[in-house]
């Protein structure tokens, strides 16, 4: 194991930002995600979650926020629902210098929290 990284955002603060700032969302997140939240009634909570991904990939490298583009990482689904990380450019040329293969990633969120679980192996 390379590291674990564990991220908690506070969805009403996030659903604010986002918000305030409408540009927000295709800075942060992928045509993909916003496509797959676009039909929830909100998408809030999982943007939340798809944002604490990112953060725990950083923190599984040991790194901050900065370390790589908002775009090198992403969260796809599989039909089953399985959530899984899509590591590109900078991020993941962090990943193959610190040695991990393989990727693990756990979502959820509450009415108040969503959180991200991410191993890097």
């Amino acid at each position: 194991m390379i590291g674990i990284g564990v991220d908690v955002v506070d969805i009403e603060r996030f659903r604010t930002s986002l918000t305030r700032t409408p540009t927000m969302r295709e800075r942060l997140f992928t045509a993909s995600e916003l496509a797959y939240v676009a039909p929830q009634i909100d998408p809030v909570p999982s943007l939340a979650a798809r944002f604490a991904a990112r953060e725990a990939v950083m923190k599984s490298l040991g790194l901050g926020l900065g370390a790589f583009g908002f775009h090198d990482v992403w969260v796809e689904r599989a039909e089953s629902g399985r959530p899984s990380l899509v590591v590109t450019a900078r991020a993941a040329e962090l990943a193959d210098a610190a040695g991990v293969r393989r990727w693990h990633l756990s979502l959820t969120h509450s009415d108040l929290v969503a959180v991200a679980y991410v191993v890097a192996e």
